[in-house]
């Protein structure tokens, strides 16, 4: 969902999250993420791990930024576009 559009007040399923669309949430269940307050204790590096291994494929870096936005909303942060978490994520792994 566009970020601009999020209610915190009515997240009753993953596309209700900034930045989830169908595909996405699909990718989440099968993480055995189902629904947004599953996201609340996640790690985004560990999800795109694990889903890079799960389907057997090295997915694009971009799935970590969206992975941290949906993390760090269901932590309290406010909706937020992915990119807006490019940087971090690319200061993170260059730290590594």
């Amino acid at each position: 969902m566009n970020p601009n559009k999020v209610d915190r007040n009515k997240l009753g399923k993953l596309t209700d999250l900034p930045n989830i669309g169908k595909a996405m949430a699909a990718d989440l269940q099968l993480l055995g993420i189902n629904v947004p307050a599953d996201l609340i204790a996640c790690d985004a590096f560990q999800l795109y791990d694990d889903l890079c291994h799960l389907t057997n494929v090295k997915h694009d870096p971009c799935v970590i930024d969206v992975f941290m936005s949906v993390v760090s909303f269901m932590q309290g942060e406010p909706a937020r576009p992915w990119w807006e978490y490019t940087s971090a994520r690319k200061e993170i792994l260059r730290q590594q």
